[in-house]
């Protein structure tokens, strides 16, 4: 049976020099760690603001809270998470009616929660909102 040639100095170095870099692009992929406020939905009642701020067709971006809120032609009011998800990342960007995550491009419909783009397949999470004194509230109990 031939030997095998053993690994040459600069082939054991290169291999070592790929492993970081490779585990880097795979924790860009992952999800944020759970304990981060980043990736948090409102876990009681919030209040975003003014009823007004979110028009009949439109949609409003709450940042702070990540939450999307938006109103159909009949005036209904729905919330949805901010957070994508396919990667955990909070969402920074609506366009009209469409949610743009900043990772990887997927793409949400702000009035259905559904994927427009992918990678995504998964559609937002819904929460709770109502309008309690010219105020919207949305999160569980609302």
């Amino acid at each position: 049976m031939p030997a095998r040639p053993s690994a040459s100095r600069r082939t054991v170095l290169r291999g070592a020099a790929v492993v970081p870099a490779a585990g880097l692009g795979l924790a860009a992929c992952s999800a944020p760690a759970q304990g981060g406020s980043a990736a948090a939905t409102p876990t009681a009642p919030v209040d975003l603001g003014a009823d007004s701020e979110v028009s009949k067709g439109g949609a409003k971006l709450y940042r702070d809270h990540n939450v999307v809120v938006s109103r159909d032609g009949s005036g209904a009011l729905k919330a949805y998470s901010s957070i994508c998800t396919h990667a955990g990342c909070p969402i920074n960007k609506l366009q009209g009616t469409t949610l743009i995550c900043p990772c990887h491009g997927s793409q949400f419909d702000a009035v259905t929660g559904k994927v427009v783009q992918s990678p995504a397949t998964e559609p937002l999470a819904e929460l709770p909102v109502k309008t309690a004194n010219g105020r919207i509230v949305a999160g569980p109990g609302a």
